[in-house]
């Protein structure tokens, strides 16, 4: 074989070995026959390579037609339209993207793209497989005639800095038909700080089928109305309640969950749930806009060593302050593939050494300059305070909207 195509078919074969082996394929059953090795072709000659090398050594060829798990997506399209198609046509497909679905997949991707799938498949970008960018020239190119180098630039690095994004193609992801979320409340009464400060050093080692963020906010405590800290803990895993109970006990018993507060569903239920459209049709997915608009201001940092529960003490401080009654810290746990993926696959650098990221964020109603300088101010206070306990040299930060994955 030559070795420019021995090259490139080497890209598209999965033996037993490579962790992504049994996704390629959807097996019914643990005992279902599987083959010694797949091959993905991407062109003819990949079929022509795999039929040669199959009668040289003696092996079977068995063709399945229709299990390219791709699809092309406009870059118009909004992360709910891309959710509610692949729904149409799938109950274990999904795509590892974001929670908002009014966010539209063109800065989605080109940014990163984070989601509850993330520690299992990695950023929106990590599963992008071609792209149609039109040039300053005019001309429309795919990955092959753009190379790999400008490729490379548009999966994390900003899309809109290269040229004008149509089109994604992206590689859809296996998912069980049953998942299980729950979302858990703890106050300050209910020993919230060091239930958090525990999650910050189990969040990024726990199974990769299992993602758990928190919501650090301020709240009403049921002791005689008296404003509390609450942490809430928000969780999705690939698999049933049965299966995450015993799990969560042996790596995080210190939240205490309970099978009362787990909740099995579909991927796309998860999906609606997490977005706040629980019960209600697919169709609200399909919306462009959010029905209650707020005034709004983020930001972001990474996390490479646990923050020592003496400083959020600290935190809490700025969340009793009149400008954070609607504002909130969000801790994204990574681990998992992240840690897998190279620093240098995409411009996305944040991975391996890596325990979560942090998305600072107020909202707040009022029109006017005056409303909006007086939150931010705040957040620059608390983002401020937040210096000393996050990366330094660069201080870190997501390109993306704050807002894209929810």
């Amino acid at each position: 074989m030559h070795s420019d195509n021995f090259s490139s078919i080497s890209k598209v074969i999965y033996t037993r070995n490579n962790s992504s082996f049994s996704s390629i394929l959807d097996f019914s059953t643990p005992t279902t026959p599987k083959p010694q090795v797949t091959v993905t072709p991407l062109k003819e000659s990949h079929v022509q390579a795999a039929v040669k090398c199959s009668q040289k050594y003696g092996m079977q060829v068995r063709v399945r037609s229709g299990e390219a798990k791709t699809a092309w997506v406009q870059a118009g399209a909004t992360i709910g339209k891309l959710y509610h198609a692949i729904a149409e046509k799938s109950k274990t497909l999904a795509f590892p993207a974001g929670v908002c679905p009014t966010v539209g997949v063109g800065g989605h991707f080109s940014g990163g793209g984070y989601g509850f799938l993330m520690r299992k498949y990695g950023l929106a970008a990590d599963n992008v497989v071609d792209a149609h960018l039109i040039v300053v020239n005019g001309r429309l190119l795919d990955r092959k005639s753009m190379g790999e180098d400008l490729f490379w630039a548009i999966r994390g690095g900003g899309g809109a800095s290269f040229g004008v994004i149509v089109a994604w193609k992206i590689k859809l992801v296996s998912v069980p038909e049953t998942v299980t979320a729950f979302i858990v409340n703890r106050t300050l009464e209910q020993n919230a700080t060091k239930i958090v400060d525990r999650w910050q050093y189990v969040a990024d080692k726990l199974h990769e089928d299992l993602y758990i963020r928190v919501f650090l906010s301020s709240a009403t405590s049921s002791r005689r109305g008296k404003k509390t800290i609450r942490a809430s803990f928000e969780s999705l895993f690939l698999g049933g309640a049965d299966t995450l109970l015993p799990l969560m006990q042996q790596s995080f018993p210190e939240l205490g969950l309970v099978k009362q507060d787990c909740i099995e569903m579909s991927w796309i239920e998860s999906v609606m749930h997490f977005a706040g459209f629980r019960g209600r049709s697919l169709d609200v997915l399909l919306n462009r806009t959010q029905p209650n608009v707020r005034f709004f201001k983020a930001k972001s940092d990474i996390v490479k060593e646990p923050i020592p529960e003496i400083a959020f003490l600290g935190i809490y401080e700025k969340f009793y302050e009149k400008e954070a009654e609607d504002a909130e810290i969000i801790f994204t746990p990574y681990g998992g593939i992240m840690n897998e993926i190279s620093d240098f696959e995409t411009p996305f650098p944040y991975r391996a050494g890596t325990i979560y990221k942090i998305q600072h964020m107020v909202r707040w109603e009022e029109e006017g300059s005056e409303a909006s300088q007086r939150h931010i101010n705040w957040i620059r206070r608390l983002y401020s305070y937040m210096a000393p306990y996050v990366s330094k040299n660069p201080r870190a930060a997501y390109i993306g909207s704050c807002e894209d994955y929810g």
